[in-house]
């Protein structure tokens, strides 16, 4: 029993740290990355899809994106949404291919992008303090239906503490790596 509720708690906080990891790589930083454009959608045949299901996106030199559409008539629409998300992004059209220059950041925007970088960590902090709390919950839940030993308890909460303290700490690596690369020049 106590197994499968550590299991299921390492599991959930391991989710946590990856969602953080994907949510940290949509986040601008001076560089060309096709995680950048994960977060947009446009609008295809009636449904909103992520730009790398109607075009492939490509980053051929630092500072440029490229993203050729595999329908032509989408080429306008991938323009505006790129246009209307709050990357401050302004794609290049030729009709056939959008080029988008990254421009570099400058100190004021790159201390915001930590501010929200900070922000997102803390969240996952949090998440995953939650988890760490249920399955706390659940262990007590055990040990009060007697199909656990007040010793088991106190252990698996321990073993339960362990691994809030090691997925903090993957979070904040993520973090201070994430903070480097932002105010990099």
């Amino acid at each position: 029993m106590e197994k499968e509720v550590l299991a299921n708690v390492e599991q959930r906080m391991k989710k946590a740290v990856e969602r953080l990891r994907q949510e940290l790589a949509s986040v601008r930083t001076g560089k060309a990355t096709t995680a950048l454009l994960d977060p947009i959608r446009v609008e295809y045949y009636g449904s909103h899809v992520p730009i790398s299901q109607v075009a492939g996106v490509s980053a051929p030199e630092p500072r440029l994106l490229v993203v050729q559409p595999w329908d032509k008539a989408m080429v306008a629409e991938i323009g505006k949404a790129i246009q209307k998300s709050d990357l401050g992004l302004n794609p290049i059209s030729d009709g056939q291919v959008l080029r988008i220059p990254i421009p570099p950041l400058n100190e004021e925007r790159r201390h915001d992008l930590v501010k929200v970088v900070k922000k997102m960590v803390e969240e996952g902090r949090v998440a995953i303090r939650n988890i760490r709390r249920d399955g706390n919950e659940e262990l007590k839940k055990l040990e009060k239906d007697k199909k656990l030993s007040e010793d088991s308890e106190k252990k698996s909460q321990a073993e339960v503490q362990k691994l809030t303290d090691k997925h903090i700490a993957q979070m904040e690596e993520l973090l201070s790596k994430k903070e480097a690369e932002i105010m990099e020049v």
